[in-house]
C-alpha cells in the first residue's frame, strides 16, 4: 500500500504540471498536428504537380528533338509549363532549351524573352544558380550583340567581381569597352586570361589587350 502511495507521490507534480498547462499543451499539439497535415498535403501537391509537368514537358520535349519542330506546339506547352507549374525543373529546362533553340534560329527576341524568364524563375536564395548563370550569361550576350551595354553588363555584374569563369570576365571586358572605359575592360580581361586554361583562349584575350593598348 505505502508502495502505491509512494509512485502516485512521484506522479503529482507532473500531473499538477499538466493541468496548469493543459490549454497551452493541447495548443501545441494541435499545431503541431496541423504544421505535419501541411507538410504532407503539400508533399503530395508537389507530387501531383510534378507528375503532371512532366507530361507536359515529356510532349514538350518529343516536338523540340523533331527535325522540323512546330513553335506553336512548343509555345503551348512552354505557356502551360510556365502558367501552372513555373516553380516546377521541367519547367526550367524546357526554357532553357526553347531559348537555345531560338537562338540557334537567330530569333533573338523570342530567345531572350526565355532566358530572362529563366532568370526570374531561378533567381533568389532558393533559385537553381546553375540556370540562373546560364541564363544570365546568354541573355547578356544577347543584348551585347543587340548594343544594349549597360543592360548586358547589369545582367552578369553579380559575377563580373568574383566568377571563376573565364568567359564571364571576359565578356564583362567586351562590355566594358564599348562603354568606352577601357581600364575597366582591361582589367577584366586580365583575370579572364588568369582563369582560362586553353592557350587559344589565353591568346585572343591578349589580343584583345594589346588593341585596348594602342
Amino acid at each position: 500500500m505505502n508502495d502505491i502511495y509512494e509512485n502516485n507521490m512521484k506522479f503529482l507534480p507532473l500531473l499538477k504540471f499538466l493541468e496548469r498547462n493543459k490549454l497551452i499543451i493541447i495548443s501545441l499539439i494541435v499545431f503541431l498536428v496541423l504544421v505535419i497535415s501541411y507538410f504532407v498535403a503539400s508533399n503530395q501537391i508537389t507530387k501531383k504537380k510534378n507528375a503532371e509537368a512532366s507530361i507536359i514537358y515529356g510532349s514538350f520535349l518529343e516536338e523540340i528533338s523533331s527535325t522540323n519542330p512546330d513553335h506553336s506546339v512548343l509555345n503551348n506547352a512552354l505557356n502551360n509549363l510556365l502558367e501552372d507549374y513555373g516553380s516546377s525543373g521541367y519547367t526550367q529546362i524546357a526554357l532553357m532549351n526553347k531559348a537555345n533553340l531560338d537562338a540557334k534560329n537567330n530569333n533573338l527576341e523570342e530567345s531572350l524573352k526565355n532566358f530572362e524568364r529563366l532568370v526570374n524563375i531561378t533567381d533568389g536564395y532558393s533559385g537553381n544558380k546553375i540556370f540562373n548563370k546560364i541564363a544570365r550569361v546568354s541573355a547578356s550576350r544577347i543584348m551585347f550583340s543587340e548594343g544594349r551595354y549597360d543592360e548586358a553588363l547589369k545582367m552578369i555584374e553579380k559575377f563580373s567581381s568574383n566568377s571563376s569563369n573565364g568567359y564571364i570576365h571576359e565578356l564583362t571586358g567586351d562590355i566594358l569597352f564599348k562603354q568606352n572605359k577601357p581600364d575597366l575592360a582591361k582589367a577584366q580581361y586580365e583575370l579572364a586570361s588568369e582563369k582560362y586554361d586553353d592557350e587559344n583562349s589565353k591568346y585572343i584575350i591578349l589580343m584583345k589587350i594589346a588593341v585596348i593598348g594602342k
